[in-house]
């Protein structure tokens, strides 16, 4: 069984996101156990791109910042190893294409199975191309995680159907970011994709609030957060593994809170 399944065995799921390197990787260490200690159940760790097309303004600063700091691949693989010293939580990267592709494919993912990284998320990978990934991502354990949007449509059950790890079902049209309202049918698409996977499935983009976090996570599997803590630690620097833990810790408790009999059998 895929280790990214346990995150999802003890009922509904909080899934924060942290851009590696911003404001520097020791600070990175320090959220991620924070974030593991308050109750977070998988973490995602981005790699920063120089041009992250699926995010908005605020996660677009992070990678700049990360980058500008001199943050690189291999010491994103060096933090890994050492928060796998303690950190037990299934771990995946976010990351883009081109990141994998100029580090070599065969030996990004074979470094990801060595120090411990679970899944890997290609927001600009179709799901028809994921074959240029997909066949090194099973040789070496690590589950290539698919998205779907609210225009997937007619492809829901088709991604659905060869999903690893977890479903990302995107909540709204655009780029990552807090949003006020989320207005998209997310039932519907959650009811296809349980039609055809077992797989569970977290909702991500535009989650800032326990409340939306509660709802979101009443539709599906699990919630995913990034914005709002990536603002975190823009706001606070390396004071905001405190912030962070402490706002992750009130996320859980709400997707928490929903009662048992809506948790996924």
């Amino acid at each position: 069984m895929s280790k990214i399944r346990t995150a999802f065995e003890k009922g509904k799921a909080f899934i924060p996101f942290i851009t590696c390197g911003d404001p520097d990787l020791e600070t990175t260490a320090a959220v991620v156990r924070a974030a593991a200690k308050n109750g977070a159940d998988l973490i995602e760790l981005g790699i920063p791109f120089s041009d992250p097309t699926a995010e908005g303004p605020v996660i677009q600063g992070a990678n700049l910042r990360a980058l500008n700091g001199g943050v690189t691949t291999d010491k994103i693989f060096e933090l890994v190893r050492e928060l796998r010293k303690d950190v037990t939580v299934p771990m995946v990267f976010m990351t883009y294409a081109n990141v994998v592709f100029s580090y070599g494919t065969e030996k990004f993912l074979s470094v990801c199975a060595e120090t411990g990284i679970d899944g890997l998320i290609l927001p600009d990978v179709p799901f028809e191309e994921k074959e240029e990934f997909l066949p090194l991502c099973r040789q070496y354990g690590v589950d290539l995680i698919s998205l779907v949007a609210p225009t997937s449509a007619d492809r829901i059950a088709m991604i659905a159907k060869e999903a690893e790890g977890f479903l990302y079902i995107v909540s709204s049209l655009g780029v990552t970011g807090a949003r006020t309202e989320i207005k998209t049918d997310l039932a519907s698409i959650v009811k296809v994709a349980r039609e055809n996977t077992d797989v569970p499935c977290a909702i991500g983009f535009g989650i800032s609030t326990p409340e939306q976090a509660k709802k979101m996570a009443a539709v599906a599997d699990g919630a995913i957060v990034g914005s709002a803590i990536v603002k975190l630690l823009e706001q606070y620097g390396k004071d905001a593994p405190a912030y962070v833990g402490e706002y992750v810790k009130q996320m859980k408790d709400a997707v928490r809170s929903l009662t048992q009999d809506t948790v996924r059998s």
